[in-house]
């Protein structure tokens, strides 16, 4: 990551402070704030490893980036790093309000916009090629570009699968709740939001947020999912409530609760990849086939299988998710030595 003197130092910036560059943007509703100067250089030879080392020593910063007063409860962001590998164009490190994901669908749609309209990657009409490293592997994006602007983008993910259908677990406050996990980039426990008499729509996010995290940390205590080629990818990053969509011609509504209790404005990418693995499992979907799923705000992702193949000894699917995302803020983030709140809060 480039440091702080490849950009102008802001006059209003006072001794000893830091100043990090940003583009923010949302992917259907979903905020991405895209991290592109003035974050220290990470250790490690991989994204993962990069990873492990943002923990570790600059935590504070993805704090006072994604919580109040810079950001909220719900925000979300990616640190671009270099790629590790020789034929990917970059290294993308997602994080929220809880630490950092392994992967993120709606956070490569905008990132992989962000960097065609800002020069991070050649601009090519009409569509532009990118290879992303993710702490969960290489994801291929192609964004759709007509007059130098992408009009959308949709990303092939890393092997995705059913990792457990119709587990029951004992929730404390709940009782019995029936789910499936799935695993597209990251673990999900996937719940039929009908069962639990909870509806997918905005007004009810705070029961569906208390039941998403009483449901996540059972499951993360009963069944925890493994991931057979990285420990650190083995934990379960959220809930994602399914229901019937309200657009008849669409495939279902997802609603994901994951991090610390926050709540995805689109419908999720790496859980419409779980969500394909699943129906794949089940034989309700086909190869090739398009599915749209809808998100609590009614934005949508369309979905579909490329293809089937064996990982880890494991059967798994490569998904294809496309949406759009549009950018709403360039930003210069200061961070005063002498402001107690400069690592950031939350009040929930």
């Amino acid at each position: 990551m480039k440091d702080g003197a490849a950009t102008p130092r802001d006059p209003l910036l006072p001794a000893g402070g830091i100043q990090i560059e940003c583009i923010d943007a949302h992917t259907e509703g979903e905020p991405l704030r895209v991290i592109l100067s003035g974050f220290d250089e990470l250790r490690g030879d991989s994204v993962l490893g990069r990873r492990r080392d943002a923990r570790e020593r600059f935590d504070a910063l993805r704090t006072g980036l994604m919580w109040e007063p810079r950001g909220h409860a719900d925000m979300y962001g990616c640190i671009v790093v270099p790629p590790e590998r020789p034929d990917s164009d970059l290294g993308v490190l997602f994080t929220h309000n809880a630490g950092y994901s392994t992967m993120c669908g709606h956070g490569v749609l905008a990132v992989a916009r962000v960097a065609v309209e800002v020069g991070l990657v050649p601009c090519r009409e009409p569509e532009t090629h990118l290879v992303l490293d993710t702490p969960a592997g290489v994801v291929r994006a192609r964004a759709r570009v007509r007059d130098g602007r992408v009009t959308a983008v949709a990303f092939r993910n890393v092997p995705s699968w059913a990792a457990g259908l119709d587990l029951e677990v004992p929730v404390p406050g709940i009782g019995a709740v029936r789910c499936d996990l799935g695993f597209g980039g990251a673990f999900y426990a996937f719940v039929d939001a009908g069962a639990l008499g909870l509806p997918l729509r905005p007004e009810a996010v705070g029961p569906l947020v208390e039941a998403g995290r009483a449901i996540k940390a059972a499951v993360q205590a009963h069944a925890p999912p493994h991931h057979p080629g990285e420990p650190d990818l083995s934990f379960l990053y959220g809930t994602i409530f399914t229901g019937p969509a309200v657009d008849p011609a669409h495939h279902s509504r997802h609603v994901c609760v994951f991090a610390d209790g926050e709540v995805d404005r689109s419908p999720t990418g790496t859980g419409v990849s779980a969500r394909l693995a699943l129906l794949r499992a089940r034989g309700r979907a086909r190869i090739g086939q398009t599915l749209t799923f809808e998100s609590i705000i009614g934005s949508r992702f369309r979905g579909r299988i490329v293809e089937e193949g064996r990982h880890f000894g494991l059967d798994t699917v490569v998904p294809e998710v496309e949406g759009r995302a549009f950018i709403t803020a360039r930003s210069r983030f200061l961070f005063d030595p002498a402001d107690p709140f400069r690592e950031g809060f939350l009040v929930r």
